[in-house]
């Protein structure tokens, strides 16, 4: 992506934020913001199109869409590829075509019969190149040249069991522009997890009002009063004064056991309530550690308890088949937030050994698309049937587990009160929301145009910036 002319780009975008902590409500419904993020932001970063377990054998294939573009994932025999999708005769899309903006995931295989146009036959194999050309007689040959009628590749990388896609050939790479984050998400074991379930919904509201709902923890207290019952002094460390400050994750005035027994509380409220992020399989052998000998001291207690926890669950889990990471180990070499975010929109829920994932793509200013993913390990050959598609739900349907359900409550009405009038800017706290200053100022340089480098290098900063402060992204 070439340097241009930032001051030239300025007017194309008239709300720039100019302070880190406020931000022009606009861009959350303006159509021509909206247009500047699908001509200057979409095709040049790198998208979590697929899992991988999708795509388990050669020629299995499944299309991604996103703002008007569409994309074929297929596995090869020499690996992912990925294509664009169209006909070169007359454009038509050659698998799939209905898009997915409302939760269509087109998949098949083509190892037989490749991909055939829906209109006039002419075909191509999983490589992109063109083999069949109906009635080519019909044709001047110099517009059938083998090169011209291939289809054009698209950018893929793969990494945690995801394969991502890119339109800018000349963007960093998937592992410049993301940066450490990827290797301590690695060492939790992301590319051996396995779809448990996977559910999706239209929201009424800018693809990035839905984002936000989940760059900071800040909103536990009221959104989730169930969370912040059962454990308030992790909350309270960490959003308010009761404790005594950051770090403290215990009630000083409650025993030893009193404290084990609110963190399983805590542990239960979240495998209920994300349906997947805590597994039953963790939370039994929590449980069976309620009565483990610990040292008196409440704090040393706590940390002495949870390590007994994520060694126990790394060697039982190990017993049964599944290949887990040393969790001790891990946690302490790789230490990662609850809540890691993959601009542009692609996250990751951690506790133990398993982890939520969502992503969320437009629809319009003012719709998009957000599906979720509970993800676990199996013993080989447990695994259950991959997912194909997306359980598709009403954003307020009770099947939701009860997490994802409280912030889809928010998120619509969220959308209706920014265009309230008078309500110019949305405001963040400088310490605890400043991922979404951070990753909104990203969306700027991409709009005025920044050097790739430039921009792989702010984002990296975003890694492990769950709950945490507004930076200075160097994008100015």
């Amino acid at each position: 992506m070439a340097e241009m002319d930032l001051g030239d780009l300025r007017a194309d975008n008239p709300l720039k934020i100019d302070n880190p902590a406020l931000i022009p409500a606009a861009r959350y419904h303006d159509e021509d913001f909206y247009r500047l993020e699908c001509e200057r932001v979409w095709p040049h970063v790198w998208q979590m199109a697929c899992r991988l377990e999708q795509i388990p054998n050669v020629g299995d294939w499944i299309e991604y869409s996103n703002v008007g573009k569409s994309v074929i994932v297929v596995r090869t025999k020499d690996g992912v590829k990925a294509h664009q999708n169209h006909c070169r005769h007359r454009g038509v899309p050659i698998a799939g075509g209905a898009g997915n903006a409302e939760g269509q995931h087109a998949h098949g295989n083509c190892a037989k019969s490749g991909f055939i146009c829906p209109f006039h036959g002419w075909r191509w194999n999983m490589e992109g190149e063109c083999t069949f050309v109906y009635g080519r007689h019909l044709f001047d040959e110099e517009v059938l040249q083998k090169d011209e009628l291939a289809l054009r590749p698209v950018r893929v990388e793969t990494w945690g069991g995801c394969a991502f896609i890119n339109h800018d050939a000349d963007a960093p790479s998937l592992r410049d522009s993301l940066g450490p984050v990827l290797d301590r998400l690695e060492a939790r074991g992301m590319s051996k997890l396995r779809s448990q379930w996977w559910f999706a919904t239209v929201l009424p509201a800018n693809w990035k009002v839905a984002m936000e709902a989940f760059m900071e923890g800040y909103h536990v207290m009221k959104t989730h009063p169930q969370l912040q019952h059962a454990q308030p002094s992790l909350y309270n460390a960490r959003y308010g004064h009761e404790t005594g400050g950051i770090g403290a994750t215990i009630n000083p005035n409650l025993s030893v056991r009193d404290n084990v027994e609110e963190a399983l509380a805590s542990m239960e409220l979240l495998g209920a309530g994300m349906a997947g992020l805590v597994q039953p399989k963790e939370i039994a052998i929590a449980r069976d550690l309620a009565d483990a000998p610990l040292p008196d001291d409440p704090q040393l207690a706590m940390m002495t308890w949870y390590g007994l926890v994520c060694q126990a669950i790394t060697d039982r889990l190990r017993a049964a088949g599944e290949d887990v990471p040393d969790l001790p180990r891990v946690m302490q070499e790789h230490p990662v937030e609850a809540v890691e975010f993959l601009f542009p929109h692609y996250f990751l829920l951690t506790y133990f050994t398993s982890m939520s994932s969502y992503r969320i793509r437009p629809l319009g200013p003012e719709s998009c698309l957000f599906e979720l993913w509970s993800l676990t390990h199996y013993p080989e050959g447990q695994e259950p049937e991959v997912p194909r598609e997306p359980v598709m739900l009403p954003f307020d349907s009770p099947d939701f587990p009860m997490i994802p359900r409280q912030d889809y409550a928010n998120i619509p009405i969220q959308q209706k009160g920014l265009h309230s009038q008078g309500l110019d800017v949305v405001r963040l706290s400088q310490d605890r929301e400043g991922l979404i200053s951070n990753y909104q100022r990203l969306i700027d340089g991409y709009i005025a145009g920044v050097s790739g480098e430039r921009l792989a290098a702010a984002n990296r900063k975003l890694g492990g910036n769950f709950d945490g402060p507004i930076l200075d992204l160097g994008l100015d």
